[in-house]
């Protein structure tokens, strides 16, 4: 691909999310990275590039025109795009890059995006050299890659029993409360889409690998009241682990939120609960997306007070291990640099030759874990 003229497109750089991402790459991009910032405006992309003071280009597209996704997927190494609902606006999108070859990646947390995807295009993408790497954000890099990471401190051939807390302070920005929202409205549809790649996606062969539920319970090692989150996170570890046989002959995970007090999970359950009725009707859904519209984040004050915390209990071979993935502002700083990253570990590191639909763990791995650590996130074994 070095006759194209990019080596990475940002495509909705011009979000609140898209933004950040821009800010990071105009700031750590490597000497003679070529990249452009792309969406549907053009001034106001421009505005952008003028405020980056890097040398980017513009490219304009818009999220539903085909011939210019195409165009646009055709003149680079890989695009990065931050435009959501994936479920509404990205299916254009990773057509044209597993189509042309060109690697994706983007910050989705929809579960039927990512099946749809696979169903879709996995073939594909498979066919032409493409590599379509979803959730490259605080969904899911912080489980995935911590997952990885407490795995290799496990002994080899062992059934592993794991369990991941995700703490964490920040705000939502309207796009991402938008977003779920979104998801709670279409879960009957996120269930046929799951069914339908199940039935064409091979199991692994001789091994068995599984999410399980769990219940709240107390987690005394790490001084938390534990509740089951229902996420993309658990689906992106569970696939990794399907793919990777170091994960070991049976391997189990489950998911949850870790808070310091009981009343704090009392509340989160009963406000998650509701959030999810009331989004099963269009116009309680649109009555509540209307308390943070899209286009609206925290400030960067905000921002600098966020932080996140990803735990590990995992018991394998007679031997417990606790491990840590931490870092700052989660939705938005880390989540813009773990983004920014990915791009640059497709288009720049020795990586596994493989295609198609791909995990972080599985097409980026300790690559991409290395470029994290130097980058400020921390990855350690706590016991």
């Amino acid at each position: 691909m070095t006759d194209r003229a990019y080596d990475v497109v940002l495509f909705g750089a011009t979000g609140f999310t898209g933004r950040l991402t821009a800010e990071y790459l105009a700031a750590h991009a490597p000497a003679g990275l070529r990249w452009a910032v792309a969406g549907r405006d053009g001034e106001r992309l421009r505005a952008l590039r003028d405020r980056l003071g890097a040398p980017v280009e513009v490219v304009t597209a818009e999220a539903g025109d085909e011939r210019a996704l195409r165009d646009l997927a055709a003149s680079t190494r890989l695009v990065a795009t931050t435009v959501g609902p994936y479920i509404r606006y990205g299916g254009p999108l990773v057509a044209a890059c597993a189509a042309s070859g060109t690697d994706y990646v983007d910050l989705t947390g929809e579960p039927e995006f990512v099946d749809r995807v696979y169903v879709e295009h996995h073939a594909t993408a498979a066919s032409t050299g493409a590599r379509l790497v979803h959730a490259c954000g605080f969904d899911s890099i912080p489980p995935d890659l911590g997952a990885l990471f407490t795995v290799q401190q496990l002994p080899e051939g062992e059934p592993i029993r794991m369990r991941g807390y995700i703490s964490a302070g920040g705000r939502p920005s309207g796009g991402t409360f938008n977003t779920v929202l979104v998801n709670f409205g279409r879960f009957r549809a996120a269930t046929a889409a799951h069914a339908a790649r199940r039935e064409v996606e091979p199991k692994p062969d001789g091994r068995r690998v599984r999410a399980v539920a769990g219940r709240p319970h107390r987690q005394a090692e790490l001084g938390v009241w534990a509740l089951p989150m229902a996420s993309i996170d658990p689906q992106i570890v569970v696939r990794s682990a399907r793919s990777l046989p170091r994960y070991g002959p049976d391997f189990t995970y489950g998911h949850f939120i870790g808070v310091r007090r009981a009343l704090s999970a009392v509340g989160i359950a009963a406000g998650a609960g509701g959030a999810f009725a009331l989004a099963q009707l269009g116009p309680t859904r649109r009555a509540l997306g209307r308390l943070l519209p899209a286009g609206r984040g925290p400030s960067e004050e905000q921002r600098a007070r966020g932080w996140f915390r990803m735990r590990f209990v995992a018991d394998s071979g007679g031997r417990r291990v606790l491990t840590e993935v931490a870092g700052g502002d989660p939705g938005y700083g880390e989540t813009a640099k773990m983004l920014a990253e990915s791009a640059l570990c497709l288009t720049h590191d020795d990586l596994p030759d493989l295609a198609g639909q791909l995990t972080t763990a599985t097409a980026m791995g300790d690559a991409l874990r290395t470029r994290l650590e130097a980058a400020g996130l921390t990855f350690r074994v706590l016991s």
